[in-house]
């Protein structure tokens, strides 16, 4: 069961990303539903840690087991999803280099969602959620960063 909490307040939810980077390119994900697009993760189960989360979703997502560089981004994000807040935390870790071949346009665990690789050098162009990513992936950081963000 994900960490998530919905109350008259709003709702708050624990995620975890992956930063799938190769050959210029970062890999996203992309909805049938949404033209925006976002990392490879999900949802941090009760009793698991963000490295174990992030490790499944790409799994799940890819069908490949990666291996974790180092974790780049803590996130606090507050949006509206029709006029609900929401307050996310998400932990954003950089994967290491591997040997997977990810076809652009493949399809994830979910029927409606493909990964897709975009040039690092097109992202700031991109419509990439959370915001912050656009120009967060140009460069990271070599220290852990928090971003607090309001979209």
């Amino acid at each position: 069961m994900d960490i998530k909490c919905t109350n008259e307040n709003g709702c708050f939810s624990l995620r975890a990303a992956a930063l799938i980077i190769d050959s210029g390119r970062i890999l996203f994900a992309q909805s049938d539903q949404y033209d925006c697009y976002y990392t490879v993760g999900g949802g941090v189960s009760q009793n698991e840690t963000t490295a174990d989360a992030v490790l499944r979703e790409c799994y799940e997502e890819t069908g490949h087991r990666f291996e974790i560089d180092r974790l780049v981004y803590v996130q606090e994000r507050f949006y509206l999803v029709e006029h609900v807040p929401h307050h996310e935390v998400t932990f954003f870790y950089l994967m290491k280099k591997n040997q997977h071949d990810i076809s652009d346009g493949r399809t994830t665990d979910q029927n409606n969602e493909h990964l897709y690789w975009i040039p690092i050098a097109e992202v700031a162009a991109a419509n990439i959620v959370p915001a912050f990513l656009r120009k967060g992936v140009q460069n990271l950081p070599a220290e852990i960063t928090h971003v607090v963000s309001y979209e």
